[in-house]
């Protein structure tokens, strides 16, 4: 499985169940930890150097998730997304994420827009340093703050589960290929579009990103798999 500690070194004022949660969760992100392999708590608290317990607890919320399921007697199974579910989710999110970027270029002041460029531009700084947690972290924090911009705190919600359940599986080839920073710098090129107003090309670029998205994550999958 691999040495996890590599992915436990976080802040000391972090409790431990988050620090073992950020551990996994960058297990994850980097192929560690493979879908559909149960893994028990004593083992991966063995790699990660800690007891069960906060093991147990940080595995309970990436099961709140949507990341991993419990197994009876046997610990816990990382969930694995079909290509079928990949494809409905990037339906669901163009759905709802489209028009609502187009909506947001027509409302919202570019003040409010422009307050977002220091997060697109470490998206990319990120993917160039090739911090993938950072990386994701603030992708996260990006789209969800945009869309935030509707006031619809429920759309937010719905578009922030979609997004943790179609999370991306082996991004360490993806980043030694270099194939992160285009993505990354989508983000950039879509707040320009928005603070220029030009509506239909933000949706034009938004629709593309997440096309961009999901063949990222089909890569990623295979990659992992062929070596």
């Amino acid at each position: 499985m691999g040495d996890l500690k590599q992915y436990g070194l976080v802040r000391a004022q972090e409790r431990l169940r988050d620090q073992v949660g950020h551990a996994l969760r960058a297990a994850l992100i980097a192929g560690e930890l493979r879908p559909g392999q149960v893994y028990s708590a004593p083992g991966l608290a063995s790699d990660l150097g800690v007891s069960a317990t906060p093991v147990r607890e940080a595995m309970l919320d990436l099961a709140r998730e949507g990341l991993v399921e419990p197994v009876r007697n046997k610990g816990f199974r990382i969930t694995e997304v079909g290509e079928r579910d990949l494809d409905q989710y990037t339906e669901l999110r163009t759905l709802i994420e489209v028009p609502t970027v187009g909506r947001i270029t027509r409302t919202a002041a570019w003040e409010r827009l422009e307050e977002l460029r220091p997060v697109a531009q470490e998206i990319v700084a990120r993917a160039r340093e090739h911090d993938l947690i950072g990386y994701l972290e603030a992708d996260r924090r990006f789209h969800l703050a945009l869309l935030g911009l509707s006031g619809n705190e429920r759309l937010v919600e719905t578009v922030g589960d979609l997004r943790k359940r179609s999370r991306l599986y082996g991004l360490t080839g993806l980043d030694e290929a270099g194939l992160l920073v285009s993505s990354a710098e989508e983000h950039v090129e879509l707040l320009d579009l928005m603070i220029a107003g030009d509506a239909r090309g933000a949706e034009a670029c938004m629709r593309r990103h997440l096309g961009h998205v999901r063949s990222l994550w089909a890569e990623g999958r295979d990659g992992p798999a062929d070596a």
